[in-house]
Order: C-alpha cells, then sequence, then structure tokens
C-alpha cells in the first residue's frame, strides 16, 4: 500500500510525495504523473546535486526536471538521501588526503543505499504508479551524478551498498551530468553497466573531469576516466565534453531534455552505441562554476 504523505496538483502533471524508507528520519519522494503517459510506461528516477552537504528533492532544478520530462511522458521520481556532509561532528574526524578520501567514500556510500532503497521503493509500487521498471533510468546532477554513476557500479560488482535492489534489476540507462565512480584503482566492471551518458565540463574542479586526487589510485574517477574503462570493457557509452566550462554541466538538464529523451530512446529500444563528442550550447556559458574548487566550495 502507498504511504502517501501529501500530494499538489501541477498544470498538466500530478505530483505526490511519499515515504519511502526510514533512516535516522524518514526519506520522502516526489512522483510526477505525466497526464499522457508514454506507451512503454517508461519512468526516470532523478537525483539532486549539492555536494553531500545541501540540496533538495523539490528545489528548482529538480521541479524543472520533474515538469519537463513528465511533458515528455515519463513518470518522474525524485529523492531525498542522507547528506553526509551535513554532520559536522562527522566531518570534522578526517584529516589529511586520506581522511577527505574516507569522508567522501562515507557520504557516497549512504547516497547509494538511500538511492538504492528509492529504486527498491519505486519497483514494489510499480502496478500502482503504473510503470515499468525494466524502462527506469536513472540520472543525477553532481552529487546525484556520482550517486546514480556509483549505484549502477556497486549492482554490477554485487556490492553491499546496492544489496537492497531487487534482484536481477539493472537500469535502462544512467545519465551523469558531472558525475564520478569512487574506486580503489580505476573502475571496472564484473557485469555490464546499464547504458550510460557521461556529460563534464573539461575545467570541472569540483567533480574531476579526469580524477582526484589525481596522484593516487584510490579516488574519483571522473567522466573522462569512467569512459575510457567503459571502451576498455567493450560496454557502450556517450561521453560529451563541454570544453572550458566548468560545473556549469552539472545544472544542463533542462537545457538537454531533447538530448537526454535521444539517448534514453536509443537506450530503451537496446540500439545505443558509442559516442565520443565535444559539445557546445550557446545557453551553457562560464560562470564563477568554472573556476571553483572543492575548497571553494564547502567555503561558501
Amino acid at each position: 500500500m502507498l504511504m502517501l504523505a501529501c500530494g499538489v496538483m501541477a498544470v498538466a502533471q500530478e505530483v505526490k510525495t511519499y515515504a519511502f524508507v526510514e533512516r535516522d528520519s524518514t526519506l520522502y519522494l516526489d512522483v510526477w504523473t505525466p497526464a499522457t503517459p508514454r506507451a512503454d510506461r517508461a519512468a526516470v528516477l532523478a537525483v539532486f546535486g549539492g555536494g553531500f552537504v545541501n540540496g533538495e528533492r523539490d528545489n528548482g532544478l529538480q521541479r524543472s526536471i520533474g515538469q519537463l520530462l513528465s511533458k515528455r511522458g515519463f513518470t518522474v521520481v525524485s529523492i531525498d538521501y542522507r547528506l553526509g556532509l551535513k554532520d559536522t561532528a562527522r566531518t570534522k574526524q578526517y584529516h589529511g588526503i586520506k581522511g577527505l578520501q574516507q569522508m567522501f567514500q562515507y557520504c557516497i556510500d549512504i547516497a547509494v543505499e538511500d538511492c538504492a532503497a528509492a529504486v527498491a521503493w519505486v519497483c514494489a509500487h510499480a502496478d500502482s504508479l503504473q510503470i515499468d521498471t525494466s524502462r527506469l533510468v536513472l540520472t543525477g546532477s553532481s552529487a546525484g551524478a556520482i550517486t546514480v554513476l556509483q549505484l549502477d557500479w556497486c549492482r554490477a560488482n554485487g556490492m553491499e551498498q546496492a544489496s537492497a535492489l531487487p534482484s536481477g534489476w539493472r537500469p535502462a540507462a544512467v545519465v551523469s551530468y558531472s558525475g564520478a565512480i569512487m574506486s580503489h584503482g580505476k573502475p571496472t566492471w564484473k557485469t555490464p553497466p546499464a547504458p550510460t551518458m557521461l556529460m563534464h565540463g573539461t575545467k570541472d574542479k569540483i567533480v574531476a573531469y579526469k580524477k582526484f586526487p589525481p596522484v593516487l589510485s584510490y579516488g574519483i574517477y571522473g567522466a573522462k576516466k569512467v569512459h575510457k574503462q567503459m571502451l576498455k570493457q567493450g560496454f557502450p557509452c556517450w561521453f560529451v565534453r563541454f570544453e572550458g566550462l566548468g560545473h556549469e554541466v552539472a545544472s544542463w538538464l533542462p537545457g538537454s531534455v531533447d538530448f537526454f529523451c535521444g539517448f534514453v530512446n536509443q537506450a530503451l529500444e537496446g540500439r545505443v552505441t558509442s559516442l565520443d563528442a565535444t559539445m557546445e550550447d550557446s545557453r551553457l556559458v562560464p560562470t564563477k562554476w568554472s573556476n571553483m574548487n572543492l575548497k571553494d566550495l564547502y567555503a561558501e
């Protein structure tokens, strides 16, 4: 039975909020039901960004994603997850590069666990939501993009963080806006990942385009490295770089709905190949995010 917390009406779409898991507090998700659903009952689970320190499932970007994609016929699910860097008492115990690695690993792990729990809830309520869970796409921005990439990587490698996922389930596709994978050594996949699209600015210093820290094997591998590893293992992947841009790319989904849908439609039809492209969009211009790094981000 669905646990309805509250509900509001939006023009041409219905938005309802449900509790999906109990952690230290209750985590919720918003479901955007399209006025005219796609015939294939595809859905998108979207994860917000915010550096694992802030952000909300119903912030402006998430609302835009819900509105735009539900108008395209997708059921859209925007989720809560625990923000590991909000716990200042915990973060103060980490020191130096090793401590920074451990801190990010903790933040990513709990976000992945919560995302897996959200997927499990959606799958358990698929009939009521009127979706086909084999056609559930994962997408995220920044920390959210790290979360969805890491979740599929953990799933493909049978890792504990993804254990809440239904047995045998795999995303129909994963779409990452400025995401990465945290790994001891270059990421590899024991079983195939979902068809994946990676979008990243070449000057991104918040979620590194290549890797952070650059000289150690244990770290956060950005889109350039993840793409290289996927190609090496023969997995389909679209890699789109934005020369000269930084973390602005993280919020590009509302400006790239056609591109997003093009990739997802191909994935849903089982005909995704590989793409390596440099893209420009006149609406996506350098801002303060082009030069900001992690220190700047957390000093704000």
